[in-house]
């Protein structure tokens, strides 16, 4: 099983990464401002316009570190590869399964169940916790509708037909995520998602949220042998890591969404922690940025129990055990993909 290691979150924007020996060094101008063994890092997230040193970006390449460039705001750019180390039949069987759309959709319902399943217990778990302070009566009856979705979404074979019926249970479950928000009610309210740019405060939390679990699932794809560019949900299109969109839909609400709530209700994250631009485009602030990825940092070590594999297990590993058991279906070890269902 891989070990959870630490991430390393540059967030100036002056910063400049280079390698001495076995350890990180982080340059802000002249002066040095931190130092980090390699050994205790598991993947670098730079969001500064400086960039790194080639002999530390091959370096990370064959240490297996993976190494993602954003920009200040959050927007991915770019992420340093190193060798294949995957399987080429495995990835041969990967590119197969993506050309024939019946198999594809054979998988994508699997993303999709899982997503509808876990988006409905999300909706659950709110009228269990706070009876008195969600609507109750409304939230269960859009849980019934995402439940009656469930058996038509399993006996989908048609590509075209199974996003339909995703877009119409995403739909039915954002009409909800308003009601979940218990705190700071005034500045942030959802009405509905925007993303490139997002236009307001909780959309801005949500698409930060997205792009690191997009991110997070990549690199898991990829360690475990497969392309996360070539997807059977999302159609490959050229720069998209479409696989890696797959295969966060059944984690969006459970992970992401839930994240964002509970910074929210929790107040780690307030107004203050973000900025509206001219261009209408809301982003957050450098000390909203600390906050946010360090408190994601704190989640993705939270133990649970995985459905599937009956094992505890950290949250941030369950891309990685997720990829392993798509490259298990795809080998044919296991007959259908077991999607993540939480409870």
């Amino acid at each position: 099983m891989r070990q959870l290691l630490n991430t390393l979150f540059v967030l100036s924007e002056d910063a400049y990464l280079s390698l001495d020996g076995e350890t990180v060094v982080v340059r802000r101008g002249d002066a040095e401002a931190a130092r980090f063994a390699m050994h205790t890092l598991e993947a670098i997230l730079c969001f500064s316009y400086a960039g790194a040193s080639p002999a530390l970006l091959g370096a990370c390449a064959a240490r297996g570190i993976d190494f993602c460039f954003f920009s200040p705001q959050g927007r991915f750019l770019a992420r340093v590869a190193g060798q294949e180390r995957g399987n080429v039949l495995l990835r041969q069987q990967q590119y197969r399964v993506a050309d024939d759309p019946n198999q594809s959709c054979r998988y994508a319902r699997g993303f999709v169940m899982g997503k509808v399943y876990n988006g409905r217990w999300v909706l659950e778990r709110a009228t269990r916790d706070h009876p008195q302070r969600v609507p109750v009566d409304k939230l269960k009856t859009v849980s019934a509708q995402l439940a009656a979705a469930l058996p038509l979404i399993r006996d989908c074979d048609n590509p075209d037909q199974l996003r339909g019926l995703e877009g119409e249970a995403a739909q039915r479950y954002f009409s909800c995520l308003d009601d979940l928000i218990l705190q700071q009610r005034s500045n942030f309210q959802f009405v509905g998602r925007s993303r490139r740019p997002p236009l307001d405060n909780i959309n801005a939390l949500l698409s930060f949220a997205y792009t690191l679990l997009a991110n997070d699932c990549a690199a898991a794809l990829t360690a475990a042998g497969l392309d996360p560019y070539v997807g059977f949900m999302h159609r490959p299109r050229p720069g998209r890591r479409s696989l890696a969109l797959d295969l966060m839909e059944e984690l969006r609400t459970v992970y992401a969404d839930r994240f964002v709530l509970s910074c929210i209700n929790g107040k780690l994250l307030t107004a203050k922690h973000l900025v509206r631009q001219e261009s209408g485009a809301v982003l957050l602030t450098d000390e909203g940025r600390k906050a946010f990825l360090s408190a994601w940092q704190r989640k993705k070590q939270e133990t649970i129990t995985h459905p599937f594999l009956n094992e505890k297990l950290p949250w941030g590993l369950v891309p990685y055990v997720q990829a392993l058991l798509l490259a298990r279906t795809l080998r044919g070890d296991l007959e259908l993909y077991p999607p993540f269902f939480w409870k």
